[in-house]
């Protein structure tokens, strides 16, 4: 019995190993979602997803109904997760100066300033913010790019106060009186070219929502099953062993 024993304990023990070498604990991962609804009368709507894992950021965005064109050529529209505001998109009484149309600096208040630009390449900090050249184009957005996100920017998205602004409208939308107004960023423009067009703010997304990334960390998975088979082969292969010598011992008594 004794000898019997010894054989059991040390493929327990083997079996208890295999089951703590799991790998080591991931990082969390954390997916934002905001919802991009009209602003200034604009036709836009769609919807942006962060995956942030530390500091790295995957973002997806679809947006359509955008303006098409500006001067004959794609309009640019540029877009940003703005910081450092209310977390929050402004309303109609954010038009202060009441033309009908909320320019960038009357909804600042709002959702505050540029954290990080979403750029198509290159820089996404917010010098990037007005490269023309960088931006999204056209009436629809399809948009999948990974960056490093700065500390800022993702102290404002676990605080939910994160909000992605897309920029460009169709000045014929515009009031009369707005449309010969200039762009109160770059003067040179028309007001609609750099005004607010759609808006959402960034949410952290439930642990095991449908259709999004998760908030839990990987490790919540489970163990590794392979090593859970590994363990219990060799408790398995113990009890074998264990029976055999009883039978033997039984069948010399």
């Amino acid at each position: 019995m004794k000898k019997s024993a010894f054989l059991v304990a040390p493929a327990l023990a083997l079996g208890a190993l295999a089951l703590s070498g799991s790998p080591a604990m991931a990082a969390d991962t954390t997916t934002y979602q905001a919802n991009l609804a009209s602003i200034n009368g604009s036709s836009a709507s769609g919807s942006l997803m962060i995956t942030l894992n530390g500091d790295q950021a995957t973002v997806s965005e679809q947006v359509s109904g955008l303006a098409a064109t500006f001067g004959g050529k794609p309009y640019p529209h540029v877009q940003h997760i703005h910081i450092g505001g209310q977390g929050m998109c402004p309303t109609p009484a954010a038009d202060t100066n009441k033309d009908g149309v909320i320019s960038t600096t009357e909804g600042g208040p709002a959702y505050g300033g540029i954290g990080t630009t979403l750029s198509t390449s290159g820089d996404t900090s917010p010098a990037a913010g007005l490269t023309l050249t960088a931006a999204p184009s056209g009436p629809t957005i399809n948009y999948n790019r990974t960056f490093t996100l700065d500390a800022k920017t993702v102290a404002s998205l676990k605080s939910g106060k994160a909000v992605v602004v897309i920029h460009g409208l169709d000045p014929a939308t515009l009031p009369a009186g707005a449309q010969k107004e200039k762009s109160d960023l770059v003067p040179s423009l028309p007001l609609a070219a750099t005004s607010p067009a759609a808006c959402g703010t960034l949410m952290a997304m439930p642990a095991g929502a449908p259709g999004t990334g998760i908030t839990t960390p990987a490790q919540d998975q489970g163990p590794d099953m392979g090593l859970i088979a590994a363990g219990g082969g060799l408790v398995a292969a113990a009890g074998a062993a264990f029976a055999v010598r009883r039978k033997m011992a039984s069948t010399k008594a």
